[in-house]
């Protein structure tokens, strides 16, 4: 698995500031955290999503494709760190 935290800059207030993904071996979300300006957070995984966040159906592009948009700006997290946020706020 993979693990990346994307902070997304931009003013649409619908919009997540911060997805972060964890993917498998084709990169195709498994679970997802989105993060809002307004401190919700939506979460998805295979069978259940929440507060509007789903998966995306197509793969993830590769880390340096992502942080090549100046809007983007992604790293690589490790398993522990996205553990840690989706019992903290999916609770699953």
């Amino acid at each position: 698995m993979t693990y990346l935290d994307v902070l997304w800059l931009h003013t649409n207030d619908q919009l997540p500031v911060r997805i972060v993904s964890e993917l498998d071996a084709q990169r195709h979300e498994v679970r997802k955290l989105e993060f809002f300006r307004n401190r919700g957070v939506g979460f998805a995984e295979r069978d259940f999503a929440f507060g509007g966040t789903e998966l995306d159906a197509a793969p993830l592009p590769e880390l340096e494709q992502i942080n090549a948009d100046p809007q983007r700006h992604g790293a690589e997290i490790c398993a522990w760190e996205f553990d840690v946020l989706w019992l903290q706020h999916a609770g699953v």
